[in-house]
């Protein structure tokens, strides 16, 4: 048999977590056609892997890369460490239901990239990258910031039973549409603006298309442990399984509870709750900047948020709960300090970029509160950080959790153009290659083996990708060749920009897409879609 690719030589992790195996692998019209001594066969192209590691194509389970990938359909910065599928919509933000309220938050980032809303449904989102063509796959999320919006817009209130009725309604075409499930970004306003009950109701719908639950949950400090008791509790009432999204503990106070929710997670599960986490192999977040805002200063939009912050007495009231916290808010401020908080991009003063809040505002002479909501008034709106604010310790803790997979929490973006501007987190670059590279071969805190399945399989099973995720005859051929020996991140905090070293060869659908540590420019990925089976019929 000639087949389309033929890998010879390689060591093979399947992910399965199994120990490695000697095996050749035949690729044929874009899927895995045989494995094992393939001596005596031929292939258009040969691979020689002596010496490296062949492993399925990393699913990367929380990204936000959305309406980047119309602006950046070759996906470099995920593509080139090995990520050959993207989850889009996380954290409560999904690319529909298209509103006016959401397009009035994103104009000015939308016409920064020359990009222009032109679809309604998530549907017709898909369509359009399929239009386009991108070198990753992609599945989606809906969130229910999103969906909140088109219904309610900005508003910091309960809904009506009508308003609440048109929200699912919304929940349910998107999922009718493909949709993996249902996520929220309970941190941030307006999903934040969503009670527990609220949650709950439109996960249900979720539910019986058999999607997922995944939250950036209402806090990720101080109130760490309820706020993971409330993702379980949804969960449980609405019969969803259950995705902590970028797992952590926020502040030096907290540091340690990680055990005590991970601890949680497990009797959840042993109550027959499915909750798993993902997390990503740094110790510092990132986001925008107006994120360490009470909820309140969000309401009715940007310009409303401006207008407070404009405000002496409005401004006074926002600095005292930022310093001292309020129930029910999670003030990164008061959990970490200005001195943690660095600004990664800000179009106006590219010279702040890499600097932090504390010292910038003592370069000035004034106060960092000041300093920062004079900056977001002049930015309107358009600054964002990298936080320092979690433990080595718990990173690894959770990394070595039997119930954590590997994810990103970043935008396949690319040094070039207006996506290569500012200070990035170095994950979008670096997060898997750095677990392959840190945590397996220099920390051995996790095997190889063990690494690859929470890359591969495990957010596979999550979101039911029966054909990927696993290097097996029949499955689609979404393909990663690196060197154990030398794979590792080079990107860094104040230099992001830069594309890893020790992946070899990336596969997509059976298409080269990284050759020799160079990407082709190949668009072979594909839009995946969740079968819209409702009941148990198809709809």
């Amino acid at each position: 048999m000639s087949f389309d690719i033929l890998i010879r030589n390689g060591r093979v992790v399947d992910g399965t977590g199994n120990p490695w195996f000697w095996s050749d692998i035949g690729i044929k019209d874009g899927r895995i056609a045989a494995m094992g001594d393939l001596s005596g066969e031929d292939g258009e192209k040969v691979i020689d892997a002596s010496g490296l590691v062949i492993s399925p194509g990393f699913i990367d389970i929380h990204t936000h890369s959305d309406t980047v990938l119309l602006v950046n359909p070759t996906g470099d910065s995920h593509i080139m460490q090995g990520v050959t599928t993207n989850l889009i919509g996380n954290c409560g933000g999904s690319v529909a239901p298209v509103s006016e309220p959401m397009k009035r938050r994103y104009e000015v980032m939308l016409r920064r990239y020359d990009l222009e809303i032109d679809w309604t449904t998530l549907g017709e989102f898909l369509e359009k990258v399929e239009e386009k063509g991108t070198s990753l796959n992609v599945a989606s999320l809906v969130g229910n910031a999103t969906v909140r919006m088109a219904v309610m817009g900005m508003e910091r209130r309960a809904p009506t039973k009508e308003e609440l009725k048109e929200m699912k309604d919304l929940v349910a075409e998107a999922m009718e549409d493909g949709a993996f499930g249902l996520s929220t970004g309970l941190f941030y306003a307006p999903s934040g603006y969503a009670s527990t009950d609220e949650v709950v109701e439109l996960a249900k719908v979720a539910a019986e298309y058999g999607g997922i639950y995944a939250t950036h949950i209402r806090g990720e400090g101080d109130p760490l442990i309820e706020a993971v008791r409330e993702a379980i509790e949804i969960g449980e009432r609405a019969g969803i399984p259950v995705e902590i999204s970028h797992h952590k503990a926020m502040g030096k106070r907290n540091w340690g509870k990680v055990k005590e929710t991970l601890r949680m997670m497990e009797e959840a599960r042993r109550r027959g709750i499915e909750v798993t986490c993902d997390v990503y192999a740094w110790r510092a977040g990132s986001t925008g900047l107006t994120a360490t805002l009470p909820h309140w200063v969000h309401e009715g939009g940007l310009e409303r948020l401006l207008e407070r912050l404009r405000d002496p007495e409005t401004r006074q009231r926002i600095k005292r709960e930022m310093a001292e916290g309020t129930p029910g808010w999670e003030s990164i401020v008061h959990e970490i300090g200005w001195e943690n908080v660095m600004i990664s991009g800000c179009p106006g003063h590219r010279e702040y970029e890499g600097k932090r809040v504390a010292e910038l505002a003592e370069e000035k002479g004034v106060d960092p509160y000041d300093f920062a909501f004079d900056l977001l008034i002049e930015e309107k709106g358009r600054v964002w950080m990298v936080i320092f604010g979690m433990s080595p310790e718990d990173v690894a803790t959770v990394i070595k959790s039997p119930l954590s997979m590997i994810a990103s929490d970043s935008s396949a973006i690319a040094p070039r153009g207006p996506l290569g501007e500012g200070k990035p987190h170095p994950r979008t670059y670096g997060n898997f290659v750095k677990v392959l590279g840190e945590y397996v071969r220099e920390k051995r805190l996790l095997t190889l083996e063990e690494a690859v399945r929470k890359m591969t399989s495990m957010p596979a099973q999550k979101l039911g990708l029966l054909d990927r995720g696993l290097l097996r005859v029949g499955n689609w051929a979404d393909v990663v060749i690196f060197d154990p020996d030398r794979v590792a991140s080079r990107a860094t905090y104040l230099d992001p920009h830069q594309f890893p070293v020790g992946v070899e060869w990336v596969i997509v659908n059976g298409v080269v897409t990284v050759e020799k540590g160079k990407h082709t420019g190949a668009r072979a990925g594909k839009v995946l879609r969740k079968s819209a089976i409702r009941y148990g019929k198809r709809l």
